[in-house]
């Protein structure tokens, strides 16, 4: 008998231990947020705010004290999913397909879904709308949220989960957060991995009315000497949208709490660029859309317990690029089939070993709208070439090349180097937008993505959240130039809004010698809406509404280049129609 009990005991502890060498992987969820500056976080020192959910993840976890990223979103999301240099993968702009990542790229979901893992995006994705530009079409299973780089407004908007146009649920931050725990719960005894990339601070300036009453005439303790009252206004609200994301950042901290996964679990967050206006930074020079020290710093935050250490601080010098070969090495998951990559793992430091020599003798290149920069551990080259030693003055003040003539002809050698081995020359060929992808049946081509003739014109200077308007003639139209992947036949609905003098107005979609026509029939004429919701008043983006949709059935598309042209047959009132998006369903 006792010999019995001893060997069930002997097999009991041999399956467990089993069972424990067998785990699943890690899980991982990222959380990159949009336009918020290193300085926009109370662990680094902003006493006008309070982050302590994401101050938390430092002090149970890592930090890095100089980390950096590209000076705008679409560039540093390409480094994040590629773990190379934007501009290797022809990602040269944040709009109009120069946002799109070239499709012989393979991403850090590509690499996580391959090894098994369930993959969800939930959030500004700024990488590409149509597939297989498309989160789906780029290692993530599941997607909701909308893939341009900016929204026209936070609640309850027009977004979309896999492809299909949906209604959101509340504020955005918040409603992106709650699909992406329900999916958390849902795959919880599977690995996962998880991206929540947020759109705010990014403008609109618009937060929900618990986070703006606290900020509304608080007065501003850290406001830089050259902000104005109208910018210490831009700052409340941003930091505002910062409490509500270290909010939603709690949520999901709890979540993986009372879903006992914390030891299995590793958690990241940092920032795409600096912040979107001027205020407190840490008195370091530049902003978004600039290559200097504060237009590129950003926090980095990581933990995982029972792995890496608490309140590790990590002060080499760390990248965008670095975190896909940090995240597979720490999952350990091969990155067989990736191209060569500018990023190095910094798992070795996060594990608290000392820094590999290339890691100290690196340096990170940063560029926008053709000026480059570049970063070693001490200093700065800019984009004029001056140079900066940021240990004795981090705040950019003083030019010392020509007191350093050795290291600053060094510095200029490398940067030119890295300039001529990244740059991607094949964005200047024809990049049509993709639709008919045999593997895929739902595709969006909003009003971003098409071009136009005569009177059209856009909602707003920036592309990305507009419609088209001020159609008044029926000798204009709209069109996109777009490659068909395969044959199919499509149902395709026009999302408009129409006057009433307008009502009545025959509408032609053809690509070819292919063609559907639908014919207005009801009124819609909404009021734009988004200014009730505003904090502070923007700029460059569009103010939306409501669109209705009319269908166009049947319509056949054959393989190949071409324009896909939107038109007016007939025109009954002094206007047509404005567009939002088109919708193309595959049906064959």
């Amino acid at each position: 008998m006792m010999r019995t009990l001893f060997i069930c005991c002997l097999i009991l502890c041999f399956t467990v231990n089993f069972l424990t060498a067998a785990r699943k992987k890690p899980n991982v969820i990222v959380f990159l947020t949009d336009d918020q500056g290193w300085g926009d976080l109370s662990m680094n020192g902003n006493r006008d705010l309070h982050t302590p959910n994401i101050d938390s993840i430092a002090r149970e976890g890592a930090s890095f004290d100089r980390f950096y990223v590209q000076p705008v979103c679409a560039p540093t999301r390409a480094e994040f999913l590629t773990g190379r240099y934007h501009l290797r993968s022809n990602v040269f702009g944040v709009t109009l397909g120069g946002e799109r990542l070239n499709l012989d790229e393979v991403t850090i979901a590509d690499l996580f879904s391959k090894a098994g893992y369930k993959t969800g995006a939930f959030g500004k994705w700024h990488n590409g709308t149509q597939y297989p530009y498309h989160p789906n079409g780029r290692g993530f299973q599941e997607y909701y949220g909308f893939c341009s780089g900016h929204w026209g407004n936070y609640f309850s908007p027009l977004l979309e989960h896999n492809s299909q146009p949906v209604k959101g649920e509340g504020f955005i931050i918040d409603d992106l957060t709650t699909k992406a725990m329900d999916y958390m719960k849902e795959n919880k005894d599977d690995s996962f991995f998880v991206y929540l990339p947020y759109c705010t601070p990014h403008s609109p300036m618009q937060v929900p009315d618990e986070y703006w009453k606290k900020f509304e005439t608080m007065p501003m303790d850290q406001h830089t000497s050259l902000e104005k009252a109208a910018d210490i206004s831009h700052t409340r609200a941003a930091l505002a949208m910062c409490e509500n994301i270290d909010w939603n950042v709690g949520r999901v901290l709890n979540c993986v709490k009372e879903l006992n996964l914390e030891e299995e679990t590793i958690i990241l967050y940092f920032s795409d660029n600096g912040p979107n206006g001027i205020r407190w930074n840490g008195g370091m020079k530049g902003k978004k859309g600039q290559t200097d020290e504060g237009g590129v710093r950003s926090p980095l935050v990581i933990k995982w317990p029972g792995t890496i250490k608490p309140g590790i601080e990590v002060p080499n010098i760390s990248g965008a690029i670095d975190l896909l070969p940090t995240l597979t090495d720490l999952a350990g998951i091969s990155k067989k089939g990736t191209k060569a990559l500018d990023g190095k793992s910094l798992k070795p430091l996060l594990l608290g070993r000392k820094a590999s020599p290339v890691m100290n003798d690196r340096v990170i290149l940063s560029h926008w709208a053709n000026k480059f920069s570049i970063r070693s551990q001490r200093y700065r080259l800019d984009h004029q070439n001056k140079l900066y030693d940021m240990l004795l003055d981090p705040y950019q003040t003083k030019d010392v090349k020509n007191s350093l003539p050795e290291v600053h002809l060094a510095l200029v050698q490398k940067k030119e180097a890295l300039k001529s081995d990244v740059m991607d020359e094949s964005w200047k060929s024809d990049r049509p937008f993709t639709i008919g992808h045999a593997d895929y049946e739902n595709y969006l081509l909003p009003a971003r993505d098409a071009d136009f003739t005569g009177g059209i014109t856009r909602s707003a200077r920036a592309p990305n959240c507009s419609f088209l308007t001020t159609w008044t003639s029926k000798d204009d139209y709209i069109y996109y130039d777009v490659v068909v992947e395969a044959d199919g036949v499509y149902d395709v609905y026009l999302h408009y809004t129409c006057k009433e003098s307008d009502v009545g107005i025959n509408m032609q979609l053809s690509m070819g010698d292919s063609q559907q026509t639908a014919e207005i029939l009801t009124v819609h004429d909404p009021e734009l809406t988004g200014a009730d919701n505003d904090r502070f008043k923007r700029g460059s983006e569009s103010y939306v509404k409501d669109f209705k949709k009319i269908k166009f059935s049947g319509l056949k598309l054959t393989k190949g280049k071409g324009q896909l042209k939107l038109e007016a047959l007939t025109q009954k009132g002094p206007g047509l129609i404005d567009v939002r998006l088109l919708h193309l369903i595959r049906k064959s």
